[in-house]
């Protein structure tokens, strides 16, 4: 799904109605086959966690057999009540209204998501790039979750899918790895770098990687790293195909990135004997 909601239209109130009848209008109406629906990162300003009207509204999009998987922000209090931190999830929810799971991003953008050394930084006026007071929190990392009636699936938020060996839960590997995001910071020039991250992803773990981003560029990618489908940069679509069958475990998929660490030593120790022979 990629409304080509921009982000300076995202978080406006007036325009959620809007902005909602967008993604409803690109999900339609329920057929007879069981569908998973995708939706961008902070995909929509509700609080789904905590307003059950928000769960509400997304279950009337869904039919009795299908998924959503959406981004959204969870908010986190203390033991009194107060708000003091929010984590950038991943949200699946039923036609029950049910969220079954949800997946807490872990590689959070400094200054973005977060403002490190907060108490000295702000003590001297310096703020988060982005407006709040309030910090993200990072997740546990790599997770897979069981989606009822479509297998295990794998998540990556924005930009954790560019840190190699770092993407799937190597004890319970998934079908393929859903990587919601938010390229519309970048201007043209991010979105191809981050979608041919996505791609290198799907060849070392070899998992299908399925993308989806607010303004692009979003797509289905096979486990051999090819892009089957996608929707153009700053245009509003949508892609409805079979998802593709995973790979067995590849060698770097077993190892991590000891396998890289391993090339680098044998060429270290093959270019230090190589030395000591032309002596």
């Amino acid at each position: 799904m990629q409304p080509n909601i921009g982000q300076q239209d995202k978080y406006v109130p007036a325009f959620d109605a809007i902005n909602f009848r967008k993604l409803e209008a690109m999900t339609g109406a329920p057929g007879t086959m069981p569908r998973l629906i995708v939706w961008p990162e902070a995909a929509i300003p509700d609080y789904i966690q905590e307003e059950p009207w928000a769960r509400a509204r997304l279950a009337t999009l869904l039919g009795p057999k299908d998924a959503l998987l959406t981004g959204g922000v969870a908010l986190e209090y203390d033991r009194a009540g107060k708000l003091v931190g929010a984590r950038n999830s991943v949200f699946a929810l039923l036609a029950n209204g049910q969220i079954t799971s949800r997946y807490d991003k872990s590689h959070l953008v400094p200054y973005g998501e977060y403002l490190p050394m907060r108490p000295v930084l702000s003590a001297i006026g310096l703020s988060r790039l982005v407006p709040g007071d309030i910090d993200f929190w990072p997740g546990p990392g790599p997770r897979s979750f069981d989606v009822p009636g479509f297998g295990k699936v794998g998540f990556q938020i924005c930009y954790e899918v560019i840190f190699s060996g770092q993407v799937v839960e190597r004890a319970n590997r998934p079908a393929f790895i859903f990587n919601p995001s938010n390229d519309a910071w970048f201007g043209s020039w991010g979105p191809p770098q981050h979608l041919a991250q996505a791609r290198l992803r799907a060849v070392e773990e070899g998992l299908p990687v399925v993308r989806s981003t607010p303004t692009g560029i979003s797509a289905i990618v096979d486990a051999e790293g090819r892009v089957l489908h996608s929707v153009p940069y700053h245009e509003a679509g949508f892609i409805e195909a079979r998802l593709p069958f995973a790979h067995p475990p590849t060698l770097f998929a077993r190892l991590g990135n000891i396998l890289p660490l391993g090339f680098t030593i044998v060429l270290v120790l093959t270019g230090i004997a190589l030395r000591r022979r032309l002596r």
